[in-house]
């Protein structure tokens, strides 16, 4: 017995016909892609660990800076003096 209820012998059949039906040079081809889309995303996964943890450093030193300069900010220290004119200009301007 094999996987399941499928012997070994079945399993060689359906390899046997997918080498048929695509080719080992398509089967090649298919493999290193999908090793390659696996090892990204993995790679991928941990810097947006690494991200998250440096956005949340960065946030708290901000937080800190806002802290020591209250009367710089607008609306509870998550923009600086001169950003909502920035904005409201770029608004006027692409209307």
């Amino acid at each position: 017995m094999g996987f399941g209820g499928i012997g070994i012998w079945q399993l060689l059949i359906v390899l046997l016909i997918i080498i048929l039906l695509f080719g080992t040079k398509k089967l090649r081809n298919i493999g290193t892609d999908l090793g390659g889309a696996i090892k990204s995303f993995r790679s991928s996964m941990k810097e947006g660990g690494r991200t998250d943890e440096a956005k949340d450093e960065a946030k708290d030193a901000e937080k800190e800076k806002l802290d020591e300069n209250p009367g710089n900010t607008i609306n509870d220290g998550i923009a600086k003096d001169g950003v909502g004119e920035s904005v409201s200009g770029q608004k006027q301007s692409a209307v």
